[in-house]
């Protein structure tokens, strides 16, 4: 069973050189080989992986068969070195991923999460400033969260507006240009923070109270503190508008004005992919689908592209 651990470790260090983070997927292997290892098994079989894979017993049938696939694509590995791995196949807990519907937030709810973010304690304190600029920030790039708690000082340039991501999901790295009152509340909020948090412990653009960088949990936490006070979840709600929602938001919006505004938008849609962070087009098209108005735009479109093809 060491063997099997040291494996894992290899196999971890050889998929993150391709550009696959495996945070979670590496928590779990981990726990995966500790499992097996009560279980007394020196090697991967379809029974060991299923028992495993469909635990929690509570659990959506999504989770198990996420499970299940990082211990298929571990026990593929495995196999070149041990002949006994059994290679669990697709169908033995076989779902199909569907990408949850985004909520798209009006202008008048994100207003209201940045004035409610500009009311964090402590009063006065750095963090109703990081929390409200964040927000807006993300309203009006479509970033991931990742993206902009991940930024350094260096990474935003505020003369020129432009900031720099770099090396977020797959390995990429693109920048952004922003808009010149988004620049402004970035320069604002430089101001405050240098003026606040005059000794940072870290070179993010964003700090905590105390100068560290932002977490994606405690980012999150504070998220749902916020659309609970502004309406958007219920007092006790842990399900609801999320905060990635915000980036759906702006790549649909964005599609929408192109419609509204005649623009050619398959001609386009590569510049948003590419600005989005995009690995392929197709992830950018799917929000024309997720969006019934979006739909109902592409499909005008089209009507008027086949009648002028009528002779």
């Amino acid at each position: 069973m060491y063997e099997m651990r040291k494996v894992l470790k290899e196999y971890l260090a050889v998929r993150r050189t391709l550009g696959f983070k495996l945070r979670l997927p590496g928590r779990l292997l981990h726990g995966f080989v500790e499992f097996a290892e009560s279980e007394g098994a020196s090697f991967i079989s379809r029974k060991l992986a299923l028992r495993w894979a469909t635990q929690p017993a509570d659990a959506q049938p999504a989770q198990w068969a996420n499970r299940l696939g990082m211990v298929r694509r571990f026990a593929q590995y495995l196999s070149t070195m041990d002949p006994r791995t059994e290679i669990p196949p697709q169908e033995l807990l076989p779902y199909r991923y569907r990408r949850k519907l985004p909520y798209i937030y009006t202008d008048v709810e994100i207003l209201d999460l940045i004035f409610a973010a500009k009311q964090l304690p402590p009063p006065g304190g750095l963090r109703a400033h990081t929390y409200s600029t964040l927000i807006g920030l993300i309203a009006v790039t479509g970033m991931r969260i990742g993206e902009p708690i991940g930024l350094d000082r260096k990474d935003v340039d505020l003369n020129e507006g432009v900031i720099t991501v770099r090396k977020t999901k797959f390995g990429k790295s693109r920048l952004v240009p922003l808009h010149p009152s988004a620049t402004e509340k970035l320069c604002e909020y430089a101001r405050f923070r240098d003026q606040l948090c005059p000794n940072p412990q870290s070179p993010s653009f964003f700090v905590s109270e105390h100068g560290t960088r932002l977490t994606d949990g405690t980012v999150r936490r504070w998220f749902v503190t916020l659309s609970r006070k502004t309406g958007l979840r219920g007092p006790k709600d842990s399900h609801g508008p999320r905060l990635h929602d915000l980036r759906h938001g702006f790549a649909i919006k964005t599609l929408l004005n192109w419609y509204r505004a005649g623009v050619d938008v398959e001609r386009h849609m590569p510049v948003l992919t590419t600005y989005l962070g995009h690995t392929h087009v197709a992830d950018t098209y799917w929000y024309i689908s997720a969006a019934p108005e979006l739909l109902h735009q592409a499909t005008l479109r089209l009507e008027e592209s086949n009648r002028r093809k009528l002779p």
